[in-house]
């Protein structure tokens, strides 16, 4: 669970497929330092827009880069001259034939042909812009964390549901907790806050704090007299999580760990 074991491209994958109108779209999310690209096939260039604001409301983006995304062309099939009608010979008379026997049907004459799937509504560039102009709400109240200098260093993230923002991460208190949903509150146009996603764990933010460059991974530094299983019970509050650390940083013998060892922290 975030804010451990996912790292910031997978956050913003998950916050892109949270968005109705981006979530069928299988974009991809590789990230570096903080810099998000995206690609993958949107419909329109409108898309470009409603991309961006939804991944700037992840923690620990600083730019996203969305020239890998590509606009689905709708090529309209050349119209065809209608077959010339060939003109009636006048030299010669037409050939009789005798008439053909009248076909008789022995189906159901009561059925109906089956009714042809309705295609999808396409969605307009005017619904496009309002869940844009929602998303920046979300976008508004990241800021606006990031702004509190009680909460500056906690590590949230931003969704939007409608004129609603969805809170995820973690906080050091009660009081931290109250200070958040307040904060998120008081940004113009929010209508509602949803902080079941927030964890409030003390100290648990600057376990947060070191991140690998190239993977995101949340990173712990291994300090004089740790052991998996305690640094288990920081990270996970269950000291028998520290198989997992021990699989995901390919250790053999888990009490073979040293000061200075750097562990990823798996979710």
């Amino acid at each position: 669970m975030w804010p451990f074991g996912k790292n910031t491209a997978d956050r913003v994958k998950d916050a892109l497929n949270e968005q109705p109108r981006l979530k069928d779209l299988g974009l991809q999310v590789t990230e570096r330092g903080g810099d998000v690209s995206i690609s993958g096939m949107v419909p329109t260039e409108h898309y470009l827009g409603l991309i961006r604001v939804v991944a700037e409301g992840i923690n620990g983006v600083k730019t996203v880069d969305t020239s890998g995304v590509t606009f689905e062309q709708e090529v309209a099939a050349p119209a065809q001259a209608a077959p010339e009608t060939p003109e009636p010979a006048v030299d010669a008379a037409p050939e009789l034939q005798p008439s053909a026997p009248a076909t008789v049907s022995t189906g159901n004459m009561n059925a109906r042909p089956a009714p042809k799937a309705a295609a999808p509504a396409p969605v307009s560039d005017a619904e496009i812009q309002e869940l844009e102009d929602a998303s920046k709400i979300a976008k508004a109240v990241h800021r606006a964390i990031r702004n509190n200098g009680e909460l500056s260093d906690d590590p949230i993230d931003v969704l939007q549901s409608g004129k609603s923002v969805i809170l995820r991460g973690v906080v050091d208190n009660d009081h931290e907790l109250r200070l958040l949903e307040q904060v998120a509150r008081g940004v113009s146009g929010v209508a509602g806050v949803d902080v079941k996603g927030i964890r409030v764990a003390q100290g648990a933010k600057e376990l947060a704090k070191e991140k690998d460059e190239a993977s995101g991974d949340t990173v712990y530094t291994v300090k004089p007299g740790d052991s998996l299983s305690a640094i288990a019970q920081k990270f996970y509050g269950d000291a028998m999580e520290y198989k997992k650390i021990a699989h995901y940083n390919n250790i053999s013998n888990p009490d073979l760990i040293h000061p200075g060892d750097k562990l990823r922290i798996p979710g």
